[in-house]
């Protein structure tokens, strides 16, 4: 079964995450998540894919390979220019038709049975089916209203209020018969909600929907990124040790995932699910609590307090500071007696001084300095870096 992986979007409200990395190569429990994505279509049957590329798209080829180490075949497509979500499916159309064929984005993160959605749209008289869930807010979404026959009887993409005449919220996820593509112009940006199903509709095509059951994400935004990670966490459970772990008169209360060389100190506390990558060193008295993640070659040293956050590779913690519910990228340094408060996000090679405290809700760009004792209440910016972080 074939399936399109839509990876085109630059990620600007993850910013400062998508600097140097796309969207779907954010790692989530130390992988990235385009991985998760892989592996969960692999496993569902769906083993002939086809990525759409732009943003950076080589790192999604480093990622993923041809495919083999998924038990899948991977082939790219490229786009020249920004062609939307429908356009960027038409540009793959030589790899695409002949069959129904799934249609999801590559920054999703889902355990949705899509096995069940591709065979129920093939049951249906529809020339596109479209995924939907029930979320509690779903002004940010395409909604659908539905008749007993599943068929969508009215479709708007981010409503306003009093327009909200549903909570079924489009996951992004579609399955379309090759027909679609006589409807979908060459080069021009084109999107599915925006443009094809309202056009589709207007010509008097059916279009059906599919109750989803499960976890879905599209992580557009921070807080998102850490539910889908919390999710994956849950995956965990047990504890297991890849390699060497060095442990002295210290507590470990699973399940948690200790990659290679990795050491705990006097007195200090992890308490599962966690994920430890490798060459880790964890001072005295240190707490690490549930659901948090530490990537490779990071330091947390003595009295330090993580607490529900996601910390890449090469971060450093220093002595008596806390982090809470936030994401620290590569290479960060925080020094000693700092409080990062929840929903923080730091971007990478920022350096802070002692005795810090940044405010909920905040972000920090790549390689900004903060000077001791500041009290950081909104966004620092960097110059040297694109300063929007609203969009896609």
């Amino acid at each position: 079964m074939k399936v399109c992986i839509m990876c085109g979007g630059e990620g600007t409200r993850l910013r400062p995450l998508t600097f140097e990395r796309p969207k779907p190569c954010i790692p989530i429990g130390g992988i990235p998540s385009i991985q998760h994505l892989v592996v969960h279509l692999a496993d569902l049957g769906f083993t002939d894919i086809v990525i759409t590329l732009g943003y950076l798209g080589d790192r999604i080829k480093e990622v993923l390979g041809d495919g083999s180490l998924f038990s899948a075949e991977i082939t790219y497509v490229e786009e020249k220019m920004k062609l939307g979500t429908a356009g960027s499916v038409k540009n793959a159309q030589e790899y695409l038709d002949g069959m129904p064929f799934l249609v999801v984005g590559g920054d999703h993160v889902t355990d949705i049975n899509l096995l069940e959605f591709y065979r129920e749209h093939k049951k249906m008289n529809a020339i596109a089916s479209i995924g939907l869930i029930g979320i509690d807010d779903p002004c940010e979404y395409g909604i659908a209203e539905l008749d007993a026959a599943f068929t969508i009887q009215r479709f708007k993409e981010k409503p306003g209020p009093g327009e909200v005449f549903s909570n079924l919220a489009s996951t992004g996820m579609y399955v379309c018969n090759p027909e679609i593509f006589d409807y979908i112009p060459e080069k021009t940006k084109y999107d599915f909600a925006r443009n094809l199903f309202p056009d589709l509709m207007n010509k008097g095509y059916q279009l059906k929907g599919w109750l989803a059951r499960g976890n879905w994400t599209d992580v557009g935004s921070p807080s998102m990124l850490r539910q889908a990670e919390r999710w994956k966490l849950n995956d965990v459970e047990i504890t297991t040790i890849q390699g060497t772990l060095s442990v002295e008169d210290a507590q470990i209360t699973g399940p948690v995932k200790f990659g290679d060389l990795i050491s705990l100190g006097p007195r200090s506390r992890v308490i599962g699910p966690v994920s430890i990558g490798k060459g880790v060193a964890i001072g005295e008295d240190v707490i690490i609590g549930p659901y948090t993640s530490i990537g490779d070659h990071c330091s947390i040293k003595n009295s330090a307090k993580i607490f529900s956050s996601s910390l890449y590779s090469g971060v450093s913690i220093g002595a008596g500071s806390t982090v809470s519910g936030s994401i620290i990228d590569n290479d960060v340094r925080i020094g000693g007696n700092c409080s990062i408060e929840h929903d923080t996000v730091i971007g990478p090679r920022a350096s802070l001084g002692d005795g810090i405290v940044i405010h909920s809700r905040t972000r920090l760009w790549p390689e900004v300095i903060i000077p001791d004792g500041d009290v950081v209440k909104e966004y620092v910016l960097n110059d040297a870096f694109d300063t929007t972080w609203h969009g896609s």
